[in-house]
């Protein structure tokens, strides 16, 4: 399962979404998101849907590569969902026992699963299709304007790129832990809840050294670069429009208009 986390991967692809400047998806991701909390509308998200499909199929990232991203988080889905399903007040459709489902809170949980599977189906796409570099550099372009308001925006967005470069290489060492364990004879599996969380402790403890040894070795090699922030840096590749971005941004104003008009309407 550790293995199966993809945000913070970059998918490999000659693809049109791939092309497009990193503003324009970090834009495109937003808007999706803004989309997805408008209301619980079905219209809204079958246009959600249909927007997602097509933006996966232009992508070159397969499927099943994304939805793999979808089971480190099968917990947190269900765990919403109960709670959404169970604690929801409306009209009573099943009572067993103390357990009491109401029309409103299966609404709710569906609504809400979908909203859940679709956040991380569309964050995943946006780092599987931008590099690291490419994102640092479309944060710091697009947020450039808060400068004007002393806030650090290309430290902001240094510790953003170093934070998603540093999500596989975590994956790895921990899954690497993980096995170094079990083969020393280490149990993961079985167990209540606290002993599952006290076997965690042999796992948790050389993968936070770790990580900080690679966050010194990493502010190490900055110093010696004479890393000193945004003072005097230039760019090599300076990010520019393209005829593709301005009709990018011309659909994502179609569909959140569309999305919000049919909150509005229906």
């Amino acid at each position: 399962m550790i293995r199966d986390i993809t945000i913070g991967q970059y998918y490999q692809a000659e693809s049109k979404i791939h092309s497009l400047d990193p503003r324009v998806k970090l834009l495109g991701t937003l808007v999706f998101i803004i989309s997805l909390f408008l209301g619980m509308n079905i219209w809204v998200y079958l246009v959600a849907t249909i927007a997602l499909i097509a933006v996966i199929k232009l992508s070159k990232v397969p499927f099943k590569f994304i939805i793999r991203g979808l089971k480190a988080i099968v917990v947190l889905i269900l765990i919403s969902a109960m709670f959404n399903l169970f604690l929801t007040p409306g009209t009573v459709i099943l009572k067993v026992w103390k357990i009491t489902i109401t029309d409103r809170g299966l609404q709710t949980a569906v609504y809400m699963v979908i909203r859940l599977i679709y956040l991380i189906m569309g964050s995943s796409l946006m780092t599987l299709t931008t590099t690291p570099n490419n994102l640092t550099d479309g944060l710091e372009k697009g947020l450039g304007f808060l400068r004007v308001i002393k806030v650090p925006v290309h430290e902001i967005a240094m510790m953003m790129s170093i934070a998603l470069r540093f999500i596989p290489i975590l994956i790895d060492e921990t899954d690497k832990i993980m096995k170094a364990q079990q083969a020393r004879g280490a149990d993961f599996e079985t167990g209540n809840i606290i002993k599952r969380a006290k076997s965690m402790v042999p796992i948790l403890v050389p993968l936070f050294i770790s990580a900080f040894r690679r966050a010194d070795d990493l502010a190490m090699a900055m110093e010696a670069r004479c890393y000193h922030g945004s003072n005097g840096r230039t760019k090599m590749k300076p990010l520019r429009y393209k005829s593709a971005d301005y009709k990018a941004y011309i659909a994502m104003a179609v569909y959140l208009g569309i999305c919000i008009t049919l909150n509005i309407v229906l």
